[in-house]
């Protein structure tokens, strides 16, 4: 499920765009203090934001640029100030596309969907787990994060997979052996610890350090923090 963050000061337009995207199977947010937008943006990390211009505090431009700094996740300008500069500075500032006002949700939900499926370069049929803001696919036996992708062998996607499953909490080294011996990965702990080894080295060249965490005696989970940095 695809997170979105929705950056929108009126709130009657903020809620009604989180109730269409959910219906869409979208896990929609509503940024509510607007002092602290990179704050919810690191601490939910969504893999798209919906951003209005003019907001309390700080506009959506300046807003945006913040974002930038820490990230390519794909953001939609909805605004009212629709003159040609207006879009033309929302995309020199980094946005993916606009949507001016009035819209309708089907617009707006269309063009989520499409600038998703761009990023990410999935169908919407597609099967995908998600983590912060990295994307696992079990189909092509890739992993995604933000604009790289991590081709993985069958034993480092089915890791992947039980890791994905827990979402930051910790899964044992014989709950993982024990799922590789039943998909016939005839595994031992000594081979495990080399996958992980392996895996750790192919998800640091995707700038994914400490992505798997270890805690002695217990076993692997995913950092909850390493998709943030």
């Amino acid at each position: 499920m695809f997170k979105i963050m929705i950056v929108e000061d009126d709130l009657t337009i903020a809620g009604v765009l989180k109730e269409e995207l959910k219906k869409w199977n979208y896990e929609a947010f509503l940024v509510e203090d607007f002092s602290r937008v990179m704050e919810e943006f690191k601490d939910n990390a969504p893999q798209l934001v919906l951003m209005d211009i003019s907001l309390p505090s700080f506009n959506g431009y300046y807003w945006c640029q913040e974002i930038r700094k820490a990230s390519q996740v794909p953001i939609i300008f909805i605004s009212s100030r629709n003159e040609n500069m207006d879009i033309v500075m929302a995309i020199q500032m980094g946005a993916d596309d606009f949507i001016s006002k009035p819209f309708d949700l089907t617009v707006a939900v269309a063009k989520t969907q499409a600038l998703l499926r761009r990023t990410y370069d999935f169908n919407e049929s597609d099967n995908f787990l998600n983590f912060n803001r990295t994307v696992l696919k079990p189909g092509e036996s890739k992993l995604y994060y933000e604009q790289q992708e991590v081709d993985l062998t069958r034993t480092e996607l089915k890791i992947l997979e039980l890791l994905f499953l827990e979402k930051g909490e910790y899964v044992t080294r014989e709950e993982i052996m024990v799922k590789l011996w039943e998909d016939e990965s005839f595994i031992d702990d000594n081979t495990l610890a080399v996958n992980i080894a392996r895996l750790r080295k192919k998800l640091a060249k995707a700038e994914l350090l400490d992505f798997i965490v270890t805690k002695k005696g217990i076993g692997y989970a995913l950092n909850k923090e390493a998709a943030h940095e």
